[in-house]
Formats: structure tokens, sequence, C-alpha cells
């Protein structure tokens, strides 16, 4: 394992100067729709799943299949993204992902056999992974360093209310009938189109522009965020960056100078989700189920968890640039690696419900207050900006695959090794990415793309 590279501090003009605020929240907040729909396309299943593995008749492995398979939509949609926001652009991807958004939450809702569900499931995936790579790097490649943090972490708080409002959705539509599970699919397509119409709103990456020798309308982006002496420090800087760009290949991330951080940007996006929250998101009515809460109480409560979710991430927003993002990532992996631990003892000793909600909601709590917006941050700025779509999509990629497996695997996981064993895994997995953040992973807090990039790249 490579050693950290330490700390080189770089004087910056930054600090003095005084952005336009509000245009960078108004176009942050659009761009963190993409997260919404994130959270929302990944949620909504977990109301759904009795009823359509009961329509399609599925097995065990089949309904791990249906709630999976998104995820290798999404590692599809990772991989091709990179790809595409280098040739389109940042805003024009989007766009793309707020279409398919909307015609693939009405595809599943109504689709009549399960290949078709498969299929519109899967397509769904791609605009996932393409949004949840494009989203905070759009943020990220926007906003001045000061202020970066918070607004990379909009993301994850547009995620969480994405996964409320699933949640809330599938509640009020649990008693519509025997459609009832083709109506919480097919609601996915009102947020979409707000989405889709915000993304008029927003401006393109100054950052992408330059790299296409649009210097003027980069300029013009960048005086409208800090005023001219601030376009002009940053234009010179950011071109500067690209002065010894060459055109890159995929294997071209391997090589030296940049094969440790993109390593260290794979394993930070694994372990973010392979950690437990996937299992409780992704079955949190079967769970609360088992623990003896009837269906109605269940589903309510996957409402206050999607709440909890939500209301942490705020924690993160307000400490991320204060305390910094290696800070937040140890803190929270050594946390539910306690609750985890707690979660199993409360399904093996079987203590009553109320232990096993407070446990869900300790770990959902936790995660939305560090590891969930924390690991978007980060991998939003370690990479340098000349390989940043192309490493953006390889840890993306990593991330669904994870995403994938985790999901995949729990019904499996629960029938073999039950719900004390399948979170003593996942209270495992928690304790080593705390030594692995502790060992590898570098300070970014305060400093700007550019100047992060000095300090990894030797």
């Amino acid at each position: 394992m490579a050693p950290i590279i330490p700390h080189v501090e770089v004087i910056s003009a930054q600090s003095a100067t005084s952005y336009n605020r509000s245009y960078v929240y108004l176009v942050s907040v659009i761009a963190a729709m993409g997260g919404l729909l994130f959270g929302f396309d990944l949620s909504i299943i977990s109301g759904t799943v009795r009823f359509f593995s009961e329509y399609f008749h599925l097995t065990e492995v089949g309904t791990g299949w249906a709630v999976g398979c998104i995820n290798l939509g999404s590692a599809v949609g990772a991989l091709l993204a990179g790809k595409i926001s280098d040739l389109l652009g940042r805003k024009q991807t989007l766009l793309i992902c707020a279409f398919l958004f909307g015609i693939t939450g009405l595809g599943t809702g109504w689709a009549e056999s399960f290949s078709v569900f498969i299929l519109f499931r899967m397509l769904s995936g791609v605009a996932v992974g393409a949004a949840a790579m494009v989203c905070p790097m759009y943020i990220a490649e926007i906003s001045p360093a000061p202020l970066r943090g918070r607004l990379v972490a909009f993301y994850q708080l547009a995620i969480t209310a994405g996964i409320l409002l699933a949640y809330l959705s599938n509640y009020l539509l649990l008693n519509t009938g025997e459609n009832n599970w083709r109506w919480m699919f097919s609601s996915q397509a009102v947020p979409s189109l707000l989405f889709f119409f915000g993304l008029f709103i927003v401006s393109e990456s100054p950052r992408w522009l330059i790299r296409k020798s649009k210097t003027a309308e980069a300029k013009a982006i960048l005086t409208r965020i800090g005023g001219s002496g601030y376009a002009q420090e940053e234009t010179a800087i950011i071109t500067r960056s690209f002065s010894h760009e060459i055109k890159e290949n995929v294997k071209d991330l391997f090589k030296r100078d940049v094969a440790f951080i993109l390593f260290l940007g794979i394993l930070i996006a694994v372990f973010s989700q392979a950690v437990g929250q996937n299992s409780l998101f992704s079955y949190t009515p079967e769970i609360f189920k088992q623990a003896g809460m009837p269906e109605d109480n269940a589903f309510l409560q996957s409402v206050i968890l999607g709440f909890i979710n939500f209301l942490f991430t705020f924690i993160a927003i307000a400490s991320i640039d204060k305390f910094g993002r290696k800070k937040l990532l140890m803190m929270g992996s050594i946390l539910l690696f306690i609750d985890a631990l707690a979660l199993g003892y409360a399904f093996y000793a079987q203590l009553p419900g109320i232990w096993v909600l407070s446990f869900v909601l300790a770990f959902i709590a936790i995660y939305a207050a560090t590891l969930g917006p924390v690991t978007w941050v980060v991998l939003s700025e370690i990479f340098p900006n000349r390989i940043r779509g192309n490493a953006m999509s390889m840890a993306t990629l990593g991330l669904w695959l994870a995403n994938f497996f985790t999901t995949a695997s729990f019904p499996l996981m629960k029938a073999y090794l039950g719900l004390p064993g399948t979170f003593a895994v996942h209270a495992g997995i928690c304790l080593i990415y705390f030594l692995f953040i502790r060992r590898n992973v570098p300070e970014t807090k305060g400093k700007s793309l550019e100047e992060i990039e000095t300090t990894l790249i030797k």
C-alpha cells in the first residue's frame, strides 16, 4: 500500500474572494436533483418487493436479481458517462439522464413480463450510474474551493431526499389496489420532469469548457461566480492543469503517477456501498416485518428512516468543511462497526422491535452524517483534471458492482446466515474500512482541485 503523501501548503487568493453564492447554490441544487432521482430509484423498490415477487412468482434468487439488477445497469452507466460527459459536456449528459429516469420509471411500473421489468430496471440503472458520476463531478468543477465540500454534500442530501420521497410514495400508494406497486414505480416520472426542465437553467462546467478550448465561455461563468479577478486567476490555473494533457485511454489510468489515486478512489467507492446501508434501504419493510412489526407499521417506519437519513445529512453539510473529510470517514466507519454489531445482536437475542428500530435508525443517521456525503465529496476531489471523467467512471463502476453484490446477496445471506450473521459481516467490513482510511486517505479540505492534484501527484 502506498504511503500517504504529506500535505503541501499552497497559497491561493480564493479565500479573499467574495462569491456569488446565490448563483452557485442554485446550479448546485439543480444538478443535485440527479441525486434525488438516484435515491428515489434505488429505494422505491423496497415497498414493491412483496407485490411484484408474488405477481411474477419469484424465488429468493429471482427477488435478489430483481432488486440488485439496477446496479449492473448503473455500472454500465458509470462506464459510459465518463466518455459521454467528456464528449458532450456535463450538462448534456445530465439531460439524457433526466429523460431516462422518466421513461424507465413508467416502463418498470407497467411491465407485463419479468424480462421487460428487468430490462427497464437496468435501463433505469444506466441513468442512476451516469448521474451518480456526473452530478458530484459537475458540482465540484463549478464550486469555489471554500464552498465545495458543502455543495457536493448537497448531492448526498438530494439522495436522502429521494429516499425519503420514495418511502413516502410507497406508504401513500400502499392501499391503492392490486396495481399499487405499478403506481409506486411510475411516481418516478414526476421528479424526473422537474430535473429535466431545471437543467435548462444550469451552465456548463467551466473546466470542461476550458478543456474544449472555449475559454471565453468558461471565463464568463467564472466571472459570474466570483468576479473578474477570480475568473482570471482560475482560468490561468485550470489552463495550466491541462497544459500537459494527452488523449487518455482507460489503460492510462494505471500509469505510475495516478495509479494509486485511482486505486484509492475505487476502494473508497466500494467500501461506501459494502458497509450495510444497502441492506437497510432496499429491504426495510422486510427487515421490520421480521422484527415482528405489522406491514402498515413497517412502511410507516420506512418513512421515519428516510426522514432520519435526510435530517442527519445536514450535519455533514455543516461540518465537512470544518472538520475535514478524513476525520468524518474515520468517525463514521467505527461508529457503524459498533452499531452493526448491536443490530446483529438484537436479531440474535430476539430483542423487541423497538430495539431493532433504534439500531436501524442509528445506523442510517451515522451513515448520513458521515460516509454517505463524504464519499461523494472525496471522489469528486481526488482525481486530476486530465483524467477525472475516466477515473470517476472507474470508481463509480466499482461502487455499483459493490452495490449489486450487497443488494442481490442479501436474501441469500439472510437465508443462510440469518440477520445476525449478515450484520456481523457488515460490521467486519466497517472495521476494515476504518483501518484503511486511517492508513491511506489524505485530507483535501480547503484546497482547490488543482492544489489537490499538485499534492497527490509526484
